[in-house]
């Protein structure tokens, strides 16, 4: 997309999942990417994938200090930042009275912690860029899922911050965009749930319906592209919300077996 040539992109959670195949996306439009994610062999990995496009940097976004200085770092390396993309995010279903007090935090230091110091940090360089702002958000906060309800409660705060600093921004010529997400194929927030977390989540999301309404899972390529066709816009026209979610009937994959 020739728009985005040489534009320069931040995505947390970027070495897996969606915000892996987010990075892919970027690059092949022409853009370098800052990848933050925590450290990994799948971090290490991106630099080989994607070469001197891309900026492999470890990061928790839980600590502000850590974001500041990933920031710091990609503008020392690239000269500019025109997009940031807050996708890193903990994914992981829990009966609400047995929820750890580790697991509760980790929701609100990641999901809306993390995305505030991203924005935070990076408000300075968006400014000079005239650039925007992409937060990840969720179909769960329309239709919050049984088992994620702190999932959805942490996006929905998301998406409030999101519509506060749209209007605060918009004299700067930062646009704010929030793209909900529906389900996808093949996310990596599952591979660390136990054998008894999947089969309860899904025997429940069958049992509420939620499984039949979010569909079979749309591929990450698909979502990939959809960033790519809100940041690809031309600057005088803000985005403020696009939903995409999953076009064809079916279920999640783990609900096709769930008892």
């Amino acid at each position: 997309m020739e728009r985005l040539a040489g534009k320069v992109a931040v995505v947390t959670g970027a070495s897996k999942g969606m915000g892996r195949h987010f990075v892919a996306a970027l690059v092949a439009a022409g853009m370098r990417v800052a990848c933050l994610a925590r450290a990994s062999d799948e971090l290490d990995t991106l630099a080989a994938d994607f070469g001197d496009a891309v900026l492999a940097l470890p990061c928790d976004v839980a600590a502000p200090e850590a974001v500041d200085a990933a920031v710091a770092h990609t503008v020392e390396r690239f000269g500019r930042i025109d997009v940031v993309i807050a996708n890193a995010a903990v994914y992981h279903p829990f009966a609400f009275e047995h929820g750890s007090d580790d697991i509760v935090r980790n929701h609100v230091d990641i999901n809306i912690l993390g995305v505030a110091w991203l924005i935070r940090a990076s408000i300075p360089h968006l400014r000079a860029s005239k650039g925007q702002i992409v937060a990840i958000s969720s179909e769960s906060v329309r239709m919050p899922f049984p088992m994620l309800a702190l999932y959805a409660a942490t996006k929905a705060a998301v998406e409030t911050l999101c519509n506060g600093l749209r209007d605060e921004l918009r004299s700067d010529d930062i646009r704010v965009t929030i793209l909900r997400s529906g389900s996808v194929k093949g996310g990596s927030g599952g591979k660390a749930w136990s054998p008894d977390t999947i089969a309860a989540f899904y025997k429940k999301i069958v049992e509420t319906g939620h499984a039949s309404m979010t569909g079979e899972g749309a591929t990450p390529e698909s979502m990939a592209q959809a960033l790519l066709s809100v940041i690809g816009l031309p600057a005088d026209i803000g985005v403020d919300l696009i939903e995409v979610r999953a076009a064809h009937v079916g279920v999640p994959d783990g609900a096709k077996t769930a008892g």
